[in-house]
């Protein structure tokens, strides 16, 4: 075998380099990062309302992740449009009041990539509770606020805080419920709880409230190209609630829950239920674990059935007799949307906005959904 020397085995060497990889076949495929398709995804009036304008939450929200906003940005942008419109009656300005006639909001947000949250409670006279739970987020070491302390660092923010939330028709129900709970003050707790809820489902039915806004909330979350997700619920709370009662919403891992690494996810409905569950955090846990959205709410959805043992929330066949929703999405930009019994959420792709049914663990809730 002939030996070659230095010189020879360089220009061989770079003769081959500089032949076209297409004699030999395809060139070998370089590995990038996949990119995550975005998503927004929401509780049903995220696609409902549009205080005036032209786009809905969801619509919002979706635009401006695609268009490079931070998520949160987008996501708080998104509800505010629902805090603001007064003809939703489960969040911010119109939100049904509590028993005293008040409108007191709670609300929470979470970054995923910074790893920070802020939540306020009991806060009055300020339309967008979303802004100053963001605030709290990005302005304190905290994470909570709650009642005239939260007031107090909205207006310092520079957030415009009024009298009173309540409008027409939000007084209006709220004037109906009083005339017809004021007997019900002189029944045993026990028996005012059953009546109060039976007296619900009577406004619920001839139309002074809706169905969906009784319990309140909006919860949306959101992930970009990036796989970055966030997440916000803000709510008026339960109507008619004992002055000061704090729901799930404000509430780390019950109202709302996020992880950068796992997902995002949120809820409406019966708020106790969710935070004696923790409801939020054990779905974005399970989907750590690598379930599917859809199944890991499921999973969530049976525990709190199993975990609900009192008679006065049981319907006669012994399931829940409230509602309860679940919204999330992973960091992968799978999502869904989940309830106890047959209910509807919002979501926007690159295809647009929908408004589309739950995965349900019951199916549909009888009619008056009485005790």
């Amino acid at each position: 075998m002939k030996k070659i020397n230095r010189r020879e085995f360089v220009q061989t060497t770079a003769a081959a380099a500089a032949i076209p990889t297409t004699m030999f076949g395809q060139a070998p495929t370089m590995m990038t990062a996949k990119s995550v398709k975005p998503v927004v995804v929401a509780s049903s009036n995220g696609n409902k309302f549009k205080n005036g304008g032209s786009k809905t939450c969801v619509e919002t929200a979706f635009a401006m992740i695609t268009g490079g906003a931070d998520v949160l940005d987008a996501l708080i942008a998104g509800v505010n449009i629902v805090e603001l419109d007064p003809e939703d009656s489960s969040v911010g300005y119109g939100g049904l009041p509590n028993a005293d006639g008040v409108v007191q909001l709670d609300s929470c947000c979470m970054h995923g990539p910074q790893k920070r949250a802020g939540g306020v409670a009991g806060l009055e006279g300020v339309r967008t509770p979303s802004k100053v739970a963001q605030l709290v987020m990005d302005q304190t070491d905290h994470h909570l606020l709650v009642g005239k302390g939260a007031q107090d660092f909205a207006r310092n923010m520079g957030l415009k805080v009024e009298d009173d939330l309540n409008t027409e028709k939000s007084r209006a129900a709220w004037l109906e419920w009083k005339r017809r709970a004021d007997p019900l003050h002189y029944l045993s707790p026990k028996d005012r709880q059953t009546a109060l809820h039976n007296l619900a489902m009577d406004m619920i039915a001839e139309g002074w409230i809706d169905r969906e806004h009784y319990y309140g909330t909006i919860n949306c979350d959101g992930v970009n190209a990036r796989g970055e997700v966030c997440g916000v619920t803000t709510t008026s709370g339960l109507a008619w609630k004992i002055p000061g009662r704090a729901g799930d919403s404000p509430i780390l891992g019950a109202g709302l829950y996020v992880d950068g690494d796992a997902g995002a996810a949120g809820s409406t409905g019966r708020g106790e239920a969710n935070l004696y569950n923790l409801s939020s955090f054990q779905i974005v846990d399970e989907m750590r674990r690598g379930a599917a959205p859809k199944d890991a709410c499921i999973t969530v959805l049976k525990r709190i059935a199993k975990n609900t043992i009192e008679k006065r929330l049981l319907t006669a066949n012994g399931q829940p007799n409230f509602g309860l929703n679940f919204y999330c999405l992973n960091n992968k930009g799978a999502f869904a949307g989940v309830s106890m019994y047959d209910s509807t959420y919002a979501v926007c792709t690159e295809n647009g906005a929908e408004t589309r049914k739950t995965d349900s663990l019951y199916g549909q809730l009888s009619p008056d959904g009485r005790r």
